[in-house]
C-alpha cells in the first residue's frame, strides 16, 4: 500500500460515511504521511497509533484482512490492479452485508451495527445508516 491509494480510500470514506472519533492504525509511512495525519486532524479525528508490535491492538482488521485473503484474493488471479480493488470492494460489500459471523452469534456485521444504531439514536446524532459501498 501506498499514501496515495490510502489517500483515495480515506477521502472516499470521509465523503460516504459519518467520520469517525478514532482512526487506528498501525505506524506505517503511509499512515504517518503529512497529507494523512493533516487531513485526519482537518476533519478533527483524533488520530491512534499501534505501538511497534502491537498487533493485537489491531486484531479485528487483521482478522479481517486474513479472511479477505484467504476466501478471496488468494483463490483468483487478477489482470489488473483495478480488477483487485473490485474484488476486495465486492469482498467488503459480502463481508459486512451476507457474511455470517461466529462472534456475533452468527449475524451480520452491518445487521449489528444498524440494531446498535436504532437503540442508540440518542447517543448518537447525526449517524445515518451505512449502505453498501457503492
Amino acid at each position: 500500500m501506498d499514501t496515495d491509494f490510502v489517500m483515495d480510500v480515506l477521502e472516499d470514506a470521509l465523503n460516504k460515511y459519518p467520520k469517525p472519533e478514532i482512526f487506528n492504525t498501525d505506524q506505517g509511512s503511509q499512515y504517518t504521511s503529512y497529507i494523512h495525519t493533516k487531513t485526519l486532524k482537518e476533519n478533527g479525528i483524533t488520530i491512534s497509533m499501534d505501538s511497534k508490535g502491537r498487533a493485537t491492538d489491531n486484531i479485528v482488521i487483521e482478522r479481517f484482512w486474513r479472511s479477505a485473503k484467504v476466501e478471496r484474493i488468494y483463490l483468483n488471479e487478477y489482470n489488473s490492479m483495478n480488477e483487485l480493488k473490485e474484488d476486495i470492494k465486492n469482498y467488503i460489500n459480502f463481508y459486512n452485508h451476507q457474511r455470517f459471523h461466529q462472534s456475533l452469534d452468527y449475524k451480520r456485521p452491518m445487521e449489528v451495527y444498524n440494531e446498535w444504531l436504532k437503540n442508540n439514536k440518542s447517543e448518537k446524532q447525526n449517524i445515518k445508516i451505512f449502505r453498501k459501498v457503492a
